[in-house]
């Protein structure tokens, strides 16, 4: 069984990406250093990237550079589109949100009662509302939890398949040849990042919209923001990564890249360009997609009685800054500290052969936005991230 890979998240991830390097700047340099940006773009041995595009924005000022692909040698275009995996879980949140706001969904209700049988009452005997569905507060299992690892030349073969909500849902909760999960700890006890809540919640969107996921997100979200060179999933197939692409490759058993534009993936899987994820974090902060009440909730990280943070209920995220170990994200977004004690908010994500991110400050007086295609099937933070951020904003 494929595992869709999920991507750690920690402050290294605010952005980031590399290899000889292009870069274009608008306006006086001095708030944005663009010898430290190319730099930091740029590839060193053994991290597993092929090709970068990246956009930062500081007061008022706005650079975007690019690396070659280091596997063919050709350039890489400013506008390259690329796939941005758990990006689009805030904009899963944002669809819920709204519908609160229209009064269709209410985040404190529970999924047993949106969703009745969806979640087995044998073994998710508690609650698990809409919210913590969306801030992963939900302990439920992971996508696939229990499932034996793919090879790498399986994870290439089955980067093809699409799997709709339904799908994903069963294969995860009612798998065939080993045990069923049940909760990984009592919802609204702990944090933990969590995909499969996200395809819970994508259910939940279809369920209360009778609408397709896709539909529901270019009518609310990529239309009245001009995201025009975003793309949805096409149902029950693969498609390409539109041209101009950042190329991602992965590895075959025998060392051979492959590369992996084309793809299936879920019916939230998206295409995307860095200009396009900017216009996306600058709407969503700027009010133009929710509501005052609603928009607090991409500011609000969950608490406990005592109005203290929730603990994090492992070490691979949410494990830097003051709030080290607890809880660091909200619904739909994670914060990330910045070394002058500032606070960004964004998403990162992960597709096969890709990984991206989208962060900005509350004002969106800096913002970043980095996509990386790889060369290895490593998880975890690229490195180049780190160097973008600090680069970007360490000053």
């Amino acid at each position: 069984m494929r595992r869709l890979a999920v991507l750690p998240l920690t402050a290294a991830l605010a952005f980031g990406l590399a290899a000889p390097a292009h870069a274009a700047t608008a306006g006086p340099a001095p708030a944005l250093d663009r010898a430290a940006l190319r730099e930091a773009i740029t590839v060193r041995p053994d991290e597993g990237a092929a090709s970068v595009v990246a956009e930062v924005h500081k007061d008022g000022l706005t650079w975007r550079g690019t690396s070659g692909d280091v596997v063919t040698g050709k350039r890489v275009s400013p506008d390259a589109h690329f796939r941005i995996g758990s990006i689009t879980k805030p904009m899963e949140a944002v669809i819920l949100l709204q519908l609160s706001a229209e009064g269709r969904v209410d985040l404190d209700r529970s999924v047993q009662h949106y969703l009745p049988g969806l979640l087995p009452e044998s073994r998710f005997e508690e609650p698990v509302t809409v919210r913590q569905l969306l801030n992963h507060t939900s302990g439920l299992p992971q996508d696939f939890e229990g499932a034996p690892d793919t090879s790498p030349d399986e994870e290439i073969e089955r980067r093809l398949d699409y799997l709709s909500f339904d799908e994903m849902i069963e294969l995860t909760l009612r798998p065939e040849g080993r045990p069923a999960p049940g909760p990984r700890f009592r919802p609204g006890t702990r944090q933990e990042y969590n995909s499969f809540g996200y395809r819970v919640a994508g259910k939940l969107i279809e369920e209360i919209t009778g609408h397709p996921f896709q539909y529901e997100v270019t009518t609310r979200i990529l239309k009245p923001l001009g995201m025009r060179e975003t793309r949805t999933a096409v149902p029950n197939r693969s498609a390409p990564v539109p041209r101009p692409y950042l190329p991602g490759y992965l590895p075959k058993s025998s060392g051979e890249l492959v590369d992996v534009n084309v793809q299936g993936g879920l019916p939230a899987s998206m295409t995307s360009t860095t200009g396009d994820l900017d216009r996306f974090i600058s709407g969503l902060f700027d009010g133009r997609l929710l509501r005052p009440a609603q928009a607090a909730e991409l500011f609000t990280v969950p608490t406990a009685a005592d109005g203290k943070p929730l603990p994090y209920a492992n070490a691979s995220n949410c494990n830097t800054g003051p709030g080290k170990g607890t809880a660091c994200y909200s619904v739909g977004l994670m914060s990330v500290p910045l070394p002058d004690g500032s606070v960004l908010w964004g998403k990162t994500g992960s597709d096969p052969g890709y990984r991206s991110g989208v962060f900005a400050s509350r004002d969106l007086g800096r913002r970043a936005v980095y996509a990386m295609g790889t060369s290895s099937s490593a998880d975890g933070a690229p490195a180049v991230a780190q160097r973008l951020a600090l680069a970007a904003f360490g000053g």
